[in-house]
């Protein structure tokens, strides 16, 4: 037990490490002696642990994502109907970007860098955090809230598309004075007035 802490506790640090080195260089100009000297062990450790720096960036990923599917579940399992909680999923969703930038930038843009992310992944993480989305919209439809011409699978993609593209506009523009959330509200009222049912239906 105390090993396998001790284990989880070195990996942990190395991701820790990558975040700040990916962050800081980008992904092609880091490099894994760079990490392990952050994350004070031997550069061979790190192979001990992932295979190569792809892996380390398709690993922080995964890690992250786990953290923000839980998060997200918790934000709207706590209100009821579908706008109130599309609306929940678009304010938690921007502010996990905003509360660590570094981590954004490695999700937003330098794991986008990565060849093998972006042609070999074949991970479910990411279908699992669209799926959320979609799944509000079914049950709304269900409910009666959502048109019934609306599919699920194509609205899911536009609304995140829409939050990753501020996203990265976040991570990547000078002017701090620009507001997720603020700008996550238009996102929210325009996706919303767009597939709720017309009370006079």
């Amino acid at each position: 037990m105390i090993e396998r802490k001790i284990e989880n506790n070195k990996r942990a640090r190395i991701l820790k490490a990558a975040t700040q080195v990916f962050a800081q260089n980008g992904f092609y100009n880091s490099k894994i002696s760079q990490i392990a000297k952050l994350a004070n062990v031997a550069d061979g450790t790190i192979y001990l642990y992932f295979k190569n720096k792809d892996d380390i960036l398709i690993s922080l990923f995964e890690d992250e994502m786990n953290k923000i599917i839980k998060s997200v579940k918790d934000q709207i399992n706590q209100v009821q109907g579908v706008e109130n909680k599309l609306r929940k999923f678009i304010e938690k969703h921007l502010s996990l970007i905003g509360e660590n930038r570094e981590m954004a930038e490695v999700i937003q843009i330098e794991l986008r860098q990565s060849h093998k992310f972006m042609k070999g992944y074949s991970g479910t993480k990411f279908s699992d955090y669209l799926n959320i989305i979609s799944g509000i919209i079914t049950q709304g439809q269900k409910d009666g809230e959502v048109r019934e011409d609306i599919v699920p699978g194509v609205a899911k993609r536009i609304l995140f598309g829409a939050l990753d593209e501020l996203s990265s506009y976040w991570v990547l523009s000078k002017n701090r004075k620009y507001s997720l959330q603020l700008s996550g509200k238009l996102v929210g009222d325009i996706f919303i007035a767009g597939i709720i049912k017309n009370p006079n239906e």
